[in-house]
């Protein structure tokens, strides 16, 4: 039976040593072989990257590797294959062949910043500290380092997981964070309101104590969360799944981590109790939490799905909410996905950790001369319309969760469930502008889209691409003044975007307004010179002007 299988992110499980050294030969032998391996079985993995693109960096890799050192060979390998932008195809860190060592901190991004969410015990002192920078570059630039080699296929999955890398001194020395691996590394941290320095030492890579990305208490390590009470996500970590009554808000509570069956009882038999509860008692909602849920086999899915829609008592806009975050991810994408197509689900949280419709299983090919195991997609798994792509599934009503609230056993994204009001967000914003359209209340759906794409609650929902879409809808449909108008409104919302100024010039060209539309190229060309979009409008100012267009200087950029 084809399955999903939930991405294994153990990244420091100990990594034994390979007793031969490895030759510039060896490495180049087995790029090629990955190289040519991946042409000839794999190709369908070129769509966020071309496969000219792919031989490339892997003919400069190939060349560089008498002069790089084994870091930063291996560092290429994984770049490599992180260029595909998928994280079921991956080379991660802890593959690797070559000994490497990490510091014993767990770090996790809250909505304010990076923190020593835990730590060994010996550094308690720093545990709940914000990290500011990772010797001396700012955190935010270190991890934009350290992003291209990383599988990631999104930014929330690898804020779920990337941060790790921070952590580990050999990826810093081969993507220049740091210049060479020592047997301290030194942090500049906050905590108190009192900036600081922090030196660690480095150790041999051990798997940390911790579950679902947050730290477990042991003898020798602590958690900055306070533990006096603990919040109903974090609860009975070691069931994938269990159910609550909340009797204040006469709700349904379910925290299901895995798709797979816990072993005390499989999903049929859960869920049933679930929504038997449901349909004997006074229960007004039901809060799905999916936000630690990382996958399993996606064909566990449909009594989750059948249940709900079964259920008529909770699935209605307003009483059914699904709690989703970076960690959402794979056979829980599917189950996202489902859910969106089949119930009246109301998302709520941060982005999922992957695409809406994307490659999943994967097959080891193990390298023939370092043995590196590289995991390749093979199944691609669409449950969406294709025009409904995107690189995550977005809540309607985005929560973050700050340090302060985590330390404090806070959970405000099931605060916000469990106290929605229907006039606070709207379940469906681009059907609602569409509505008023139609209606005619040309001033309204202006007012209305400026008012959300500037609430915060809407602030992962793409308002620039579904505006942008609607208008080559209407263009596509030869309704040339209501594209005008659409366009439009995009450039007004999005005066910086060089992309709405460029479908601007589009529609203004096909409606026969030629000088308008070269003045609207030449303001995308002017905001993205080096650019996709500025290529496209070069070569349309060449077409309309019958000259060719050169490059605006820097002084002109006016982004």
């Amino acid at each position: 039976m084809k399955r999903i299988l939930s991405c294994c992110l153990l990244l420091f499980v100990s990594v034994s040593v390979f007793a031969q050294q490895f030759t510039a030969a060896d490495w180049q032998s087995d790029l090629r072989f990955l190289q040519q391996t991946v042409h000839k079985d794999y190709s369908h993995l070129f769509k966020k990257v071309t496969a000219e693109e792919f031989d490339k960096t892997a003919n400069q890799l190939y060349n560089d590797i008498p002069k790089l050192s084994e870091n930063e060979i291996m560092a290429g390998f994984s770049k490599l294959v992180a260029m595909f932008g998928y994280g079921h195809t991956s080379i991660y860190w802890h593959m690797s062949p070559i000994k490497y060592h990490i510091l014993p901190l767990n770090l996790y991004r809250f909505s304010d910043g990076v923190y020593i969410e835990g730590c060994d015990k010996k550094y308690e002192d720093v545990v709940g500290a914000k990290v500011i920078s990772v010797e001396g570059m700012p955190v935010d630039k270190a991890l934009e380092a350290v992003k291209p080699i990383f599988p990631a296929e999104n930014d929330f999955f690898f804020m779920a997981y990337g941060l790790d890398y921070l952590t580990i001194p050999e990826t810093l020395e081969a993507q220049k964070v740091i210049r060479q691996v020592k047997p301290t590394m030194t942090y500049t941290l906050e905590k108190n309101g009192k900036k600081f320095d922090k030196s660690f030492e480095i150790v041999e890579a051990f798997r940390l104590p911790r579950s679902y990305s947050f730290s477990v208490t042991k003898d020798n390590w602590v958690s900055a969360r306070n533990q006096k009470t603990t919040p109903y996500y974090l609860k009975d970590l070691d069931k994938i799944y269990y159910y609550e009554y909340l009797p204040e808000s006469k709700t349904v509570y379910v925290r299901h981590s895995q798709i797979q069956d816990d072993p005390s009882e499989a999903i049929p038999a859960f869920y049933k109790k679930v929504f038997d509860f449901i349909n004997k008692n006074d229960v007004e909602k039901m809060v799905l939490d999916v936000r630690l849920n990382g996958g399993g086999n996606n064909y566990k899915n449909k009594p989750i799905i059948t249940g709900i829609i079964e259920t008529a008592k909770i699935n209605q806009p307003g009483k059914l909410f699904v709690i989703i975050g970076r960690r959402t991810y794979s056979a829980c994408q599917n189950l996202v996905n489902e859910l969106s197509n089949y119930t009246n689900a109301m998302f709520v949280g941060e982005p999922t950790g992957e695409n809406i419709n994307f490659y999943g299983d994967n097959r080891l090919v193990e390298l023939p001369k370092t043995k590196i195991p590289v995991r390749l997609s093979f199944a691609w798994w669409q449950d969406k319309p294709q025009w409904e792509n995107a690189d995550w599934t977005a809540p309607q009503y985005a929560v973050d969760m700050s340090f302060e609230q985590y330390k404090n056993d806070q959970d405000p994204v099931l605060d916000a469930c469990l106290g929605f009001k229907e006039k606070d967000v709207l379940l469906d914003p681009f059907a609602h502008l569409r509505n008023l359209y139609m209606q005619g209340k040309v001033d309204e759906v202006e007012k209305a889209a400026i008012q959300m794409s500037k609430d915060p609650h809407y602030r992962y929902m793409n308002f620039e691409t579904q505006i942008n879409k609607a208008g080559y809808d209407m263009l596509n449909a030869k309704m040339m003044k209501e594209a005008l108008y659409i366009f439009g409104l995009n450039t007004r919302l999005y005066p910086n975007s060089a992309n709405v100024w460029d479908s601007y010039a589009e529609v203004h060209m096909l409606s026969g307004d030629n000088q308008k539309a070269i003045e609207y190229y030449k303001k995308a060309l002017a905001m993205d010179p080096n650019g996709n979009t500025g290529a496209n409008a070069r070569s349309m100012l060449r077409r309309l002007t019958g000259e060719g267009a050169t490059k605006p200087s820097p002084t002109s950029h006016n982004n």
